[in-house]
C-alpha cells in the first residue's frame, strides 16, 4: 500500500520511536481486513520496536480496525479507518506519540489536559478526503496520550456506513462523546479543551486581561493577519494576534493553486506555514478567543473578548475575514449537518451513490458539483442567474458530466426534509414563476461569503454588505483602527489580496504611530528633536 518513497519517509519517523509499541488488529476475511492487514504488515516491517497481534473473533463490533498501545501502560489510540489520505499523518503522529516521541504541546496545556477530571470515551467520524478531520483526530489521539481516563477512536464513514446511517450522520467530523454528539466541525486541542474544563475560560480572560497594550493588536488570524503579524513584527514593536481559530476560512480551503510562488498546496497546509512564519518573530498569539466588542479610546483601544477578557492595543487591524453564505431558506438552519453541507470535500463522501443538489453556478459552486458527481448518483446544480458565472474551463467540464443536471434561472425556495434529515430541494422558475421539487438526499450551499462583522455593528462604518469601508491604506473610519482581507470592502476576495492587504494594514498602523507619538511631545520636544 506504501510506495517505496513513503516507506522511506516512515521509516526516518520510526527511528524516533523510543518505547515499544503494539498494534492489536480486529481483522476477519473481508477485502478491507485485508487491506488494513498489508498497511499495518508494511509498518511493522519499518520498525523493530514495533509488533502486530492479529486477533479474529467477534469481540470488537467495529471489523476492520486497530489499537496502537503501549504495552505495560493505559496508553491506546483507536483506528476503525484505514488511515490513508489525509488522515495518514494522524496514523504517523499516533505511532510517534504512542512510541514516546515528545509531545509538541505547551506545558500549561499539557498540565490542564492531565489534570481533566472525568472518564472522556471520544468517537470521531471522518472521510478521509476530509481536510478538516485530521487536526480533531490528532488532538483527540494526543490527548488520550497525555491522560489515559480519555479515549479515543476514528471511524471513517465510509468503511462504517451502518453507523453513519444509524446515528444519522451527514458531515464530518462529527464527534461522540461517551454516546452523545459533541461537536461537529474542524476542532483544536484548545477549544475542547474550554469545553472540558469549564473554569478555563474565566481564568483565560483574567490573563488576556492583564498583558500589557500592544503597538499592534490584530484581530483574527487568516491570510491577512498573518501578514499584518509578520510586517507589524519586523518594525520591532509590541504585536500580538487574537483569532477564534488560526488559520480561519483558509483551513476549510482545499487546492490552492493561485497564490504565486507556490504551484499548489491545500489550505490546513498552508494555515500552518503562515502560523509557523509568524511565529518565527515576536509575535503574542492567542488563539481560541472570540472577540465580541470594539471600543475605541483616547489613547488606546479595547478589544473585548467572548470569556471577559479585554485586549488593548495603541492600533488596532481588523482581519476576521469571511464566512460560507447561507441561502437563507427554510430548511437550511433545521437540516445543517443532516443533508445540508457546505463543504463538498469532507462531506461529499458521506453521499455515496445518492443524489445531491448544489446551490450556486460560481466557480465555488461548479467545483463542488465536478467532484461530487464522481462519488454521487447525481447531481442537479442550481443557479439563480440566467447562465452560470464560473470559469468556461470549468463549465465546459461540468457540462460534458452525464450525471449532472444545469437549472439556470432558478430561485432555492425551500430544503425539505422527513423531520431527520433533508428529502428534497424546492425551486422557482424565475422566467414562469412555476415551483418545481427535486428528491434528494443531500444539499451543498455554494453562494459565496459573508463578512464576520456582526460584533462591529454600530461601532465602525461599514458597506451594505456588512463590509469594513477602508481607503487605500487600510484605514477605517475610526483613527487607529485598520482592516484588511475579506472582511473589507476590497473587491476580490483572494488569498493573495488579503496578504497584500495585512502588509498594508500593518504598514499604515506603524505610520499612525509615528505620527502619533510626534503629535504627542511638547513644542520643546520637537523642536529639540528637529534640532537633532
Amino acid at each position: 500500500m506504501l510506495d517505496a518513497n513513503l516507506k522511506t519517509q516512515l521509516k526516518a519517523y520510526l527511528e524516533k520511536v523510543t518505547q515499544p509499541i503494539e498494534i492489536v488488529a480486529s481483522l476477519d476475511d473481508g477485502a478491507k481486513s485485508r487491506e488494513m492487514q498489508e498497511l499495518l504488515q508494511e509498518i511493522v516491517l519499518l520498525s523493530d520496536r514495533i509488533k502486530l497481534v492479529e486477533q479474529r473473533d467477534a469481540a470488537n463490533a467495529r471489523t476492520p480496525s486497530f489499537k496502537l498501545n503501549r504495552p505495560g501502560t493505559d496508553i491506546s489510540i483507536e483506528f476503525a479507518a484505514i488511515p490513508m489520505g489525509h488522515e495518514f499523518t494522524s496514523l504517523v503522529l499516533a505511532l510517534l506519540q504512542v512510541g514516546g516521541h515528545p509531545i509538541k504541546l505547551d506545558d500549561k496545556v499539557i498540565e490542564q489536559i492531565r489534570n481533566l477530571d472525568g472518564d472522556y470515551s471520544f468517537e470521531t467520524y471522518v472521510s478521509l478526503t476530509c481536510q478538516n478531520c485530521p487536526e480533531v483526530v490528532q488532538a483527540l489521539n494526543v490527548m488520550s496520550i497525555i491522560n489515559p481516563r480519555i479515549r479515543s477512536v476514528t471511524i471513517d464513514g465510509a468503511l462504517f456506513q451502518g453507523e453513519v446511517e444509524q446515528r444519522q450522520i451527514m458531515a464530518v467530523p462529527t464527534v461522540y462523546m461517551n454516546g452523545e454528539v459533541f461537536g461537529q466541525g474542524r476542532t483544536g486541542v484548545e477549544e475542547i479543551l474550554a469545553r472540558l474544563d469549564t473554569g478555563a475560560a474565566a481564568r483565560k480572560g483574567e490573563e488576556l486581561s492583564a498583558k500589557e497594550p500592544y503597538d499592534v493588536l490584530i484581530v483574527g488570524g487568516g491570510p491577512a493577519g498573518a501578514a499584518a503579524a509578520i510586517y507589524a513584527a519586523r518594525k520591532g514593536i509590541r504585536t500580538g494576534v487574537v483569532a477564534e481559530r488560526f488559520g480561519g476560512q483558509v483551513l476549510d480551503t482545499l487546492a490552492i493553486e493561485n497564490f504565486v510562488s507556490v504551484k499548489e498546496t491545500e489550505g490546513p497546509q498552508f494555515a500552518t506555514a503562515l502560523e509557523q512564519h509568524v511565529k518565527a518573530y515576536d509575535v503574542d498569539i492567542m488563539n481560541v478567543q472570540r472577540a465580541e466588542a470594539l471600543v475605541a479610546g483616547d489613547k488606546l483601544i479595547e478589544v473585548k473578548l467572548a470569556n471577559g477578557g479585554v485586549l488593548k492595543g495603541k492600533t488596532v487591524i481588523l482581519s476576521t475575514g469571511a464566512r460560507w453564505r447561507e441561502v437563507n431558506v427554510p430548511g437550511e438552519r433545521e437540516y445543517r449537518n443532516h443533508g445540508v453541507a457546505y463543504c463538498p470535500h469532507c462531506d461529499g463522501p458521506l453521499f455515496k451513490g445518492k443524489r445531491v443538489s448544489v446551490i450556486g453556478g460560481g466557480n465555488s459552486g461548479v467545483e463542488a458539483a465536478i467532484d461530487l458527481a464522481g462519488i454521487v448518483s447525481h447531481v442537479t446544480l442550481l443557479e439563480f442567474a440566467a447562465e452560470l458565472k464560473a470559469d468556461a474551463v470549468l463549465v465546459k467540464k461540468l457540462k460534458s458530466l452525464s450525471n449532472v443536471t444545469i437549472i439556470t434561472s432558478a430561485q432555492t425556495t425551500e430544503i425539505t426534509g422527513d423531520g431527520k434529515k433533508v428529502n428534497g430541494i424546492s425551486y422557482k422558475e424565475r422566467e414562469t414563476g412555476e415551483v418545481k421539487h427535486v428528491e434528494l438526499e443531500g444539499v451543498f450551499v455554494q453562494i459565496g461569503l459573508v463578512p464576520n462583522t456582526e460584533w462591529l455593528k454600530g461601532t465602525i462604518a461599514l458597506s451594505k454588505h456588512g463590509e469594513i469601508e477602508i481607503d487605500a491604506r487600510g484605514q477605517t473610519s475610526i483613527p487607529g483602527v485598520f482592516a484588511a482581507g475579506d472582511v473589507t470592502t476590497v473587491p476580490y476576495k483572494q488569498i493573495v489580496i488579503a496578504v497584500g492587504a495585512g502588509a498594508t494594514a500593518a504598514l499604515s498602523a506603524f505610520d499612525h504611530l509615528i505620527r502619533s507619538s510626534v503629535d504627542d511631545e511638547t513644542p520643546a520636544e520637537k523642536k529639540e528633536a528637529v534640532a537633532a
